[in-house]
């Protein structure tokens, strides 16, 4: 299964895009300096720090449950340059950055990558890295219900092609399709029944949105941006926010705000929305967020209380608007059943009702082996040391009889990612591969 080519030319992209080599320093950062104007005497400072200390200080239950949360939490041990990082994006906040690149590339590193499907193409960072690190690749395909994204996402990889004389000459087939990831099976079949029958060695589903769908106001997904209630990732759908807010029962916008957008104070915002139908409706998004803002307490956290709000909201109806958690767990199926023996599926998700839906169809696949219910069971300690001698970024296992999940617990990015590219910050990557 492993492969040192394959292997090496990863390793060598990982260190030409952004990452330190193990040995190497991670990038200092000056210290935060503070200064005071004024001066307090120490009586007066013990009697406030003695006062504050009970109510600042987190409790024994607290701190367990921070523990807890650490101890689920398996961060990426890789650390991004942040020279090279600015020299490929500098400061521009609209520049499409993937996500955990490096992370995605380990996942694969070790394949004889022959074959490999992107079921969310965006601006194709993945899928351009995946190329120029797996030369033994034959046949691509890319799916992306956004044509904007499927057109960015051709353009770079044509042109990766033809700067990358190693591909050109083994005549990689490169197929791209406008289609939701749901239709994975049916695509391949049209391209090569062949290809379904004997299996996909790799197969990756990026579900976040990628920048250049949130800064572009037309789409109504930002907060920050005015501009229509749109919402749609795919343009040619009929479904769109402002269809939502105001025409669908308020029962069901509320169980939106509720379980899609977990917002605690969805029943007060489920009567404000279906109130303004009376005044003519909400049409824009910076109407949404003018009514969310006056329904927020400033007591709630400020300008970030209603900003998070609004996020959460916005969450909401984009899913509705898309299906998508509906579809995800088919998807997560039909991309499963796609593989080839020893292929790997690698699923990056950025809220926990993705994460939730991942983590559990990947339990479910490996249960339904094994024909048993459950949380599947840890690998066994042989098993997990001939894939931890190759693999690093493997930390625990849960093994069946048809597949093993890779990751128990989810990787999550680098503290440096995190700090260059902020939209990282809610990522989580669970990879899967079948037996």
């Amino acid at each position: 299964m492993a492969m040192p080519a394959a292997t090496a030319s990863a390793k060598s992209l990982i260190k030409k895009l952004l990452f330190h080599s193990p040995s190497a320093p991670p990038p200092t950062i000056s210290p935060l300096r503070f200064s005071s104007a004024s001066t307090i005497t120490k009586a007066t400072y013990g009697s406030i720090t003695s006062k504050s200390r009970s109510r600042s200080e987190p409790t024994k239950k607290q701190k367990q449950k921070a523990d807890q949360l650490l101890k689920r939490r398996t961060r990426s041990e890789r650390e991004i340059d942040e020279d090279d990082f600015s020299k490929l994006y500098g400061n521009d906040n609209s520049a499409h950055v993937p996500v955990m690149l490096g992370e995605v590339l380990d996942v694969f590193a070790s394949i004889s990558l022959k074959s490999f499907v992107d079921c969310t193409l965006g601006a194709a960072g993945h899928s351009v890295a995946m190329i120029k690190a797996h030369p033994e690749m034959e046949f691509y395909v890319g799916l992306d219900v956004d044509p904007v994204a499927h057109q960015i996402a051709q353009a770079q990889i044509n042109n990766t092609l033809q700067i990358d004389s190693d591909h050109s000459t083994k005549k990689l087939r490169v197929h791209t399709h406008l289609k939701n990831f749901k239709n994975i099976q049916d695509v391949l079949r049209e391209i090569d029944e062949d290809i379904l029958n004997t299996g996909v060695h790799g197969i990756l589903m990026d579900l976040g949105m990628s920048s250049m769908q949130v800064n572009n106001a037309e789409r109504g997904f930002s907060v920050l941006c005015d501009g229509p209630l749109d919402m749609r990732m795919n343009p040619q759908a009929n479904l769109k926010a402002e269809d939502i807010l105001n025409f669908w029962p308020d029962t069901e916008v509320g169980r939106i705000l509720r379980d899609y957008g977990e917002e605690s104070n969805w029943f007060s915002l489920q009567k404000k929305i279906v109130n303004a139908r009376l005044t003519g409706g909400l049409h824009s998004t910076r109407e949404l967020v003018d009514l969310i803002r006056r329904s927020t307490s400033w007591t709630r956290g400020g300008r970030q209380g209603w900003i998070k709000t609004a996020t959460r909201v916005f969450q909401g109806l984009r899913i509705a608007v898309n299906d998508e958690l509906n579809t995800l767990k088919d998807s997560i199926h039909s991309s499963f059943d796609s593989l080839s023996s020893g292929g790997r599926l690698a699923v990056i998700s950025f809220h926990s009702l993705e994460d939730r839906i991942v983590k559990q169809t990947f339990l479910d696949i490996v249960n339904c082996g094994d024909g048993e219910g459950g949380e599947g069971r840890l690998s066994n300690s042989t098993k997990f040391d001939s894939y931890k001698e190759k693999e690093i970024w493997i930390k625990q296992m849960v093994q069946g009889s048809n597949a093993v999940v890779l990751t128990k617990r989810p990787v999550t990015p680098s503290e440096s990612e995190e700090r260059l590219n902020p939209r990282s910050r809610s990522a989580k990557l669970r990879v899967i591969e079948k037996i």
